[in-house]
Order: structure tokens, then C-alpha cells, then sequence
């Protein structure tokens, strides 16, 4: 039982770490992100994705989920 009290905290701490990815409720959740610009039509795997680059507004984090609603297609240099 003593064991449990150690080994908790640190796989809470390593869940909240989880960039691209997590669970809830059981489910996987992909993170892409987005640039917020006018014309922007696509998700990214990766904030330094060189699809990016030419981003002149923020870059968003949202769910994959969330980004196909937007309309969003995936990059074609990740996603291939």
C-alpha cells in the first residue's frame, strides 16, 4: 500500500506532461495545432512543423477532434 502513495503523484505529474497526447474517460485525445490565421485550412502534428512557419498569428493547440470540425485538413508534410 505504501508503495502506491509514492508511485501516484508521479504518474499524475507525468500525465500532465503528455504533449500531444492523454486519455479521458478511457479515450485517447490527439492534440494538433492550428495557425489562427484567415486562410489557415490545416492541422499540425508538431508547433515546429515547417508548415507553420509562415504562420503570422498565434499558434493554437485544440483536439483533433476539434480541428476536423473546424474544417481543418491534415498537413501533408506530417501526414503522408
Amino acid at each position: 500500500m505504501g508503495g502506491i502513495k509514492f508511485f501516484l503523484p508521479l504518474l499524475l505529474s507525468l500525465s500532465l506532461s503528455t504533449n500531444f497526447t492523454s486519455l479521458a474517460a478511457g479515450k485517447k485525445i490527439d492534440y494538433v495545432y492550428l495557425c489562427e490565421g484567415p486562410y489557415s485550412k490545416v492541422y499540425h502534428k508538431s508547433e515546429t512543423c515547417k508548415g507553420l512557419s509562415n504562420c503570422s498569428t498565434r499558434i493554437h493547440k485544440v483536439t483533433m477532434e476539434e480541428a476536423v470540425k473546424m474544417g481543418r485538413r491534415p498537413c501533408r508534410i506530417e501526414y503522408k
